[in-house]
């Protein structure tokens, strides 16, 4: 269990952090990043569950992904893809893939790419899914100089496919969408 009695220790003045494994980083590296913008991500979905407070399907969804985003937190923060410490499983990715896939099924297809609008949830959730697109990109350039465990990227990936889908259905099951019309504005 984690306890935390000191938050303000001063040990990051220098502009350094520590890892879960003691390891010392800038906090301007490439793993700190990846850890902030996952961290940012969860930020913003405590604000889109602003939004669904009262919604029993997609509020329980949200709170399960905010527990796995400190998950992944949590993996990012061990260098490395495999060993003792707590991982990102596929399990957790399967399970978000299921819940967009439900989500979706009801919802027309489109005819249009979809301006971020509609609801005050649904603009919220847009607004989260372009965070969790920033956390995969900084991710995957992580994995790109480093060992990631690959399943970061998957679950980040569905998350932002996810997000665009509780959007549509914070629309009115996609009746709000707000459609971009090309060339409308020349």
């Amino acid at each position: 269990m984690v306890r935390l009695d000191v938050i303000t220790t001063r040990g990051g003045d220098a502009g350094e952090t520590s890892l879960g494994d003691g390891t010392r980083l800038r906090k301007d590296s490439l793993r700190i990043e990846a850890i902030g913008t996952v961290d940012e991500t969860n930020a913003v979905l405590g604000l889109l569950r602003l939004h669904t407070a009262n919604d029993a399907e997609a509020d329980p969804i949200l709170a399960r992904i905010q527990n796995d985003l400190f998950d992944l937190g949590a993996d990012l923060c061990v260098p490395g893809e495999a060993g003792e410490r707590l991982r990102l499983a596929a399990a957790q990715t399967a399970r978000l893939e299921a819940e967009a896939a439900a989500l979706n099924a009801p919802l027309p297809p489109l005819r249009s790419f979809v301006l971020p609008g509609g609801t005050p949830g649904a603009a919220a959730a847009h607004l989260a899914r372009t965070v969790a697109r920033r956390a995969e990109r900084v991710t995957v350039a992580l994995a790109a100089a480093e060992a990631v465990n690959p399943e970061a990227i998957r679950y980040l990936n569905r998350l932002s496919d996810l997000l665009f889908i509780l959007s549509r259905r914070l629309n009115g099951n996609g009746a709000g969408d707000v459609l971009w019309t090309p060339g409308a504005t020349r």
